[in-house]
């Protein structure tokens, strides 16, 4: 659990007592490499501390999947539209790699809210960095042209070249397999 501390103390210092309040309600789970954490059509229940691994977001199709995002170590990640709202998901998310989460429920989170100055502070500054990484990723699909954001992914993202598998990748940047081998000939 000290990675969720060094994570929130990087933001805000965090008294002892809050800490430990936090603290009891996140409880450790492992995710086998290729297992759904999340399924299409579940409430998604828990936000999730990744401590170790990588885990996809995509929609199932029976033609093609579509990837549309990951998240690695030490992030907070999960159907986040399905947890605030209570709903089905709409997508899947799945563990690409062995992968170790500390998770708080809904519930649980709601009380750290209401309980804490420091949790809801702290939710505040997720739930802003989440939308903030949504906004960007739908400005680059619009704007920028599939090699343009192919090489994007060198600056900004490259543990997702590094880790990721490139029929996932070219899903991420919206093309097909065979658009990012040609794209990756031009640029070798």
């Amino acid at each position: 659990m000290g990675h969720i501390r060094e994570y929130y103390e990087r933001i805000l210092k965090l008294q002892e007592t809050e800490w430990e309040f936090i603290a009891s309600h996140f409880d450790r789970r492992v995710f086998a490499k290729n297992e759904t954490i999340t399924r299409q059509g579940e409430t998604e229940k828990y936000l999730s501390f990744v401590e170790t691994g990588i885990v996809r977001f995509y929609i199932p199709n029976d033609e093609n999947e579509l990837t549309f995002n990951f998240c690695f170590d030490k992030e907070f990640t999960c159907a986040y539209n399905s947890f605030l709202t209570q709903t089905p998901s709409e997508y899947e998310l799945q563990a690409l790699t062995e992968t170790v989460v500390w998770q708080i429920s809904y519930d649980d989170l709601q009380k750290v809210y209401a309980e804490t100055k420091a949790g809801n502070y702290l939710g505040r500054f997720v739930s802003e960095k989440l939308f903030l990484q949504k906004s960007k990723r739908e400005l680059s699909l619009l704007k920028h042209t599939a090699k343009e954001r192919y090489l994007n992914l060198f600056n900004e993202q490259p543990d997702i070249l590094k880790f990721i598998p490139l029929k996932y990748v070219a899903s991420y940047i919206g093309i097909t397999p065979q658009a990012l081998s040609r794209i990756r000939r031009q640029i070798a």
